[in-house]
């Protein structure tokens, strides 16, 4: 990908590259930006386009900066980008933000595009609930990021669409579910009248699955997908040393018994985690369905 800048400053005139053009050499993809040689799909290939389409300073951002990050799952989402100044791009996307800075951008596959934490502020005005919590997850999960590096964002944009939703979810103030194991756990769990747990939590750098600090205990569902390899096997092992390290009971359940052990299961958990009617009805405002 080369931009009309880049092929001046390196002696190609004008006439040149209307030649090449011509003659399939360069293709142009935006005003002032081409590929190479060819036109094989890639969405690298775009976003890279997109963010030199809008001159100096802009970085991908939004959900195309999420799928680069891994945080968004699913088939690539087109190319937002966000700039200092008003740029208008024939088929971009693209946001004005003046107090976009050095600390907003990092390089990813070669393409600059806002930080993870600053494209989970971004993503939290307009992913849906739990597609927000799964990509805060796998921010920490993936790249260590902390509620502290993305309240670091949010002190310089007080004003972010979503901020409140953003800081339930990073300080564990609204249920973060990850999976179908993880909702029908809290399901059976609010059925039974049980205490919930604080969900998806860092603990000493970690996430842990499921923990009731009052009650010290601390839980891990396990899905066969990703606890069947050796490494997996190593760090259940770990985490189940660090919860008993810092005074918790550890129990282990797996999609069997969620599933179809489910009486087993709450059998063992009710006398730990038995409430009070009124503890239940104020955990239901905290929590809703």
């Amino acid at each position: 990908m080369v931009t009309r800048e880049q092929l001046l400053d390196a002696g190609v005139t004008a006439a040149e590259l209307q030649q090449r053009v011509r003659t399939g050499t360069l293709h142009r993809v935006h005003w002032g930006v081409y590929r190479v040689g060819h036109t094989a799909p890639s969405h690298e290939a775009r976003y890279i386009a997109a963010v030199r389409a809008c001159g100096r300073y802009a970085l991908l951002s939004g959900r195309a900066a999420g799928y680069l990050h891994r945080l968004v799952k699913g088939a690539p989402p087109p190319p937002e980008v966000t700039t200092r100044t008003e740029r208008r791009v024939r088929g971009l996307l693209t946001r004005r933000s003046p107090g976009l800075d050095r600390h907003d951008a990092a390089l990813v596959r070669g393409i600059p595009v806002t930080t993870i934490s600053r494209t989970l502020v971004d993503l939290a005005r307009t992913l849906a609930y739990d597609d927000l919590a799964r990509a805060c997850h796998e921010a920490g999960a993936l790249h260590g990021t902390t509620p502290e590096h993305v309240e670091s964002v949010l002190a310089r944009r007080p004003n972010a669409r979503g901020a409140k939703r953003l800081r339930a979810i990073l300080h564990g103030d609204a249920p973060i579910l990850l999976s179908k194991l993880e909702r029908r756990f809290y399901r059976e769990l609010r059925g039974a009248v049980l205490l919930l747990p604080e969900w998806n939590q860092y603990i000493d750098g970690r996430v842990v699955d499921c923990r009731w600090p009052s009650r010290k205990l601390t839980v891990e569902l396990d899905s066969y997908r990703y606890h069947r390899s050796r490494y997996a096997w190593e760090r259940d092992r770990r985490r189940e040393r660090e919860a008993r390290a810092r005074g918790d009971d550890f129990r282990r359940f797996t999609y069997g018994d969620v599933f179809e052990r489910t009486g087993e299961m709450l059998a063992e958990l009710r006398p730990i985690l038995t409430i009070e009617r009124a503890g239940f009805r104020s955990q239901r405002r905290r929590n809703p369905a």
